[in-house]
């Protein structure tokens, strides 16, 4: 199978919506954070390993023991991946945390700052005019 492949395209999809549904309805560690979201999933194309790009909204810490907890849950977490999608292996998941929307954050707010000092200068311009 091939990396780009339609089946590879489903399967990672697949994997994606149950590996949310498992973090957010079965785990009851306390170190993960409720707004924790699967932002992408990348499953080999052999079956047997798979990246998961999470985001979680909240600081540093709060991110690590995320991480920290859903590595532990490891074994539960294919457990029922294995239970819930028919695949001949269940892949070795490896947790990558996504840094993609608190970089879109910062970068608009750092255009914020910029509209608004240009919205100031045109203002000061127009009265001295």
């Amino acid at each position: 199978m091939r990396k780009n492949s339609i089946k590879n395209t489903r399967i990672n999809g697949e994997v994606q919506k149950v590996l949310a549904e498992i973090i957010r309805s079965e785990l009851k560690d306390p170190r993960i954070n409720p707004m924790t979201t699967v932002m992408e999933v990348e499953v080999a194309p052999d079956l047997k390993s798979c990246k998961a790009y999470i985001s979680v909204l909240g600081d540093e810490e709060s991110q690590q023991s995320t991480l920290a907890g859903l590595n532990s849950a490891m074994g539960l977490i294919r457990n029922q991946i294995s239970k819930k999608i028919n695949l001949r292996n269940t892949p070795e998941i490896r947790f990558i945390m996504d840094q993609s929307v608190e970089y879109c954050i910062s970068m608009s707010k750092l255009i914020d700052e910029v509209n608004a000092d240009m919205h100031k200068r045109e203002e000061e311009e127009a009265k001295n005019d």
